[in-house]
């Protein structure tokens, strides 16, 4: 449990961050950047820009606040996997119809359409 709650902690600063980022500070963002994508540690991150481990933290801390801040304001993320998600059901249900038997060439046809469209929809996202 504790490994998903980290995972799903990582996910969710990293989408964050992707959304949100270019409203941080250079060095806010280097820093961020260093500590969740890269994964190194708040003493690395401290000996490479000569700051105490605190300062990096404190860093973090902020940036965390921001990013959650905008996402309150903004709900860009959440908007983001609500359609990732309702596009995959769109591309669920056209699969599942395309496997009946029943229907009609001509929707068939505009079922791989959308079958199509919403796989490359997934893909980009």
């Amino acid at each position: 449990l504790q490994v998903v709650l980290f995972m799903d902690k990582i996910l969710e600063q990293a989408l964050l961050y992707d959304f949100y980022g270019e409203l941080l500070t250079y060095h806010q963002k280097s820093i961020y950047e260093d500590f969740v994508l890269n994964d190194f540690s708040l003493s690395e991150i401290g000996e490479d820009r000569k700051i105490s481990r605190q300062g990096v933290y404190d860093i973090i801390k902020r940036c965390d606040r921001l990013l959650n801040s905008y996402e309150d304001k903004l709900h860009l993320v959440q908007k983001f996997l609500t359609a990732k998600d309702q596009v995959a059901k769109i591309h669920e249900f056209a699969g599942e119809i395309l496997k009946t038997e029943d229907i009609p060439e001509t929707s068939t046809e505009y079922l791989r359409q959308i079958e199509s469209i919403s796989n490359s929809i997934l893909e980009e996202m």
